[in-house]
């Protein structure tokens, strides 16, 4: 059996983390993906963040497997012939260039359609329609503007940005479900459409529980689940929650054996109310199981703190691996704070493909993420990331073009 996207052909003019994120998706389910980059320089992050010299860089390789890459100067009127050939074979254009920016190269939706009526294009941009819909945008600058830096951190301290890229790679899963969407409905309508994907937009869809608690703190004035409760004060819009869990079910980190030294000797615990009983058990407070100050949900939520603390004597006798363990048999909620170093370093993770071992024939091997979808009639195989330029001379003989035709326009500047 084929790969699930077999046979679609996307023309990647993205860059950096947002777009590629998108396009990477869709090649590791058999897109073919043809990523269009300015000769001698291409994507910008082929260079950031360098580790070793004159190699692209972990920054670009794994934003960019399963891709080919070509060299187009679409300033040129040679090379915009070739964009037009292009568009005119594939079936989604992909973009997150600066508002405005497809349009002064020449290629307005309009264009776009007289060549290729079922072209679908694809945008990520900052912000939707609005005020600030032509103010560029980055990752840290989504989280605050989508909500989730402002209810991010402790009570005491400031706006905290979290290290998952919610904004670039979070935007970028999103336009993926909008192309595959927008792909299905052409096989009904055999029309191409526009999907545009916000990053403001994207990070509020993640945030979603926080504008939930906003309607339920303007009705209430007091949220029983956040750690400012019952001693602290509320004001007018949802406050930061430090480690509280964000749903019905109460949970925060607490240290383990070890941690005066391993900053990631910890474990997020979870006082599940099905469990309770098992919790006081495991942690010797059998007599909270019975006690109406702690027996009930209701009752427990002004003694979060206490709770917490007397479970955290506990946690401190074993390490996070060993807490688990124990944990799990009783159907306990938890987990260790895993490092990146110990994630790398998991042969499970290995064995299912979220993290892949890769071979670049510049950098040598690399560890990268894998796909996190898994399809059991459509799995991924991840290959590296394209050199420069490595696909120009294969592309153009699909499109028709001669080898003489093709060294022409390389003597043009064209590609």
């Amino acid at each position: 059996m084929g790969k699930a996207l077999d046979g679609v052909r996307i023309l990647d003019f993205t860059h950096v983390q947002s777009g590629p994120t998108c396009t990477q998706l869709l090649a590791w389910f058999g897109a073919d993906v043809i990523k269009v980059e300015r000769a001698g320089a291409g994507d910008i992050t082929r260079e950031q963040l360098r580790d070793i010299p004159d190699a692209d860089s972990l920054y670009f390789t794994m934003l960019n497997h399963n891709k080919r890459s070509v060299t187009i100067d679409t300033k040129n009127p040679e090379g915009k012939l070739v964009l037009e050939a292009l568009i005119q074979k594939c079936d989604v254009l992909v973009e997150n260039f600066a508002p405005g920016a497809l349009d002064r190269m020449g290629f307005t939706w309009e264009r776009i359609q007289e060549l290729n009526p079922k072209m679908i294009v694809a945008s990520v941009k900052g912000f939707g329609p609005g005020p600030y819909e032509d103010c560029k945008v980055y990752e840290n600058v989504a989280q605050c503007v989508g909500g989730a830096a402002s209810t991010t951190g402790f009570d005491e301290g400031p706006p905290v940005v979290t290290g998952a890229q919610i904004g670039d790679s979070g935007t970028g899963l999103h336009l993926a479900l909008g192309i595959v969407t927008a792909l299905y409905q052409r096989t009904m309508t055999g029309r191409g459409q526009k999907v545009l994907a916000a990053m403001q937009d994207g990070v509020l869809n993640l945030c979603r529980v926080k504008l939930r608690d906003q309607q339920r703190l303007e009705r209430t004035g007091v949220m029983k689940e956040y750690p400012q409760y019952p001693n602290g004060t509320f004001g007018e819009a949802v406050p930061r929650a430090g480690n509280a869990s964000g749903g019905g079910q109460p949970g925060w980190i607490l240290k383990c054996k070890g941690w005066e030294h391993d900053p990631n000797a910890y474990i997020y615990f979870i006082t599940q109310a099905p469990v309770w009983v098992k919790i006081c058990n495991v942690i010797g407070r059998e007599e909270w199981a019975t006690d109406p100050e702690y027996a009930t949900a209701a009752a427990r939520l002004p003694r979060l703190k206490d709770i917490f603390a007397e479970i955290e004597r506990w946690t401190t006798t074993k390490t996070k691996f060993e807490a688990m363990e124990i944990l799990n048999k009783y159907d306990i909620p938890c987990g260790p704070i895993l490092s990146m170093k110990e994630i790398a370093e998991d042969d499970s993770l290995r064995k299912t493909g979220t993290i892949v071992e890769v071979d670049h024939p510049v950098r040598g091997k690399y560890l990268t993420v894998g796909n996190p979808i898994k399809l059991s009639d459509s799995p991924t195989e991840v290959t590296r990331s394209p050199l420069l330029g490595e696909h120009t001379d294969e592309v153009m003989a699909e499109l028709g073009y001669s080898r003489e035709q093709i060294e022409a326009l390389r003597t043009v500047g064209a590609i």
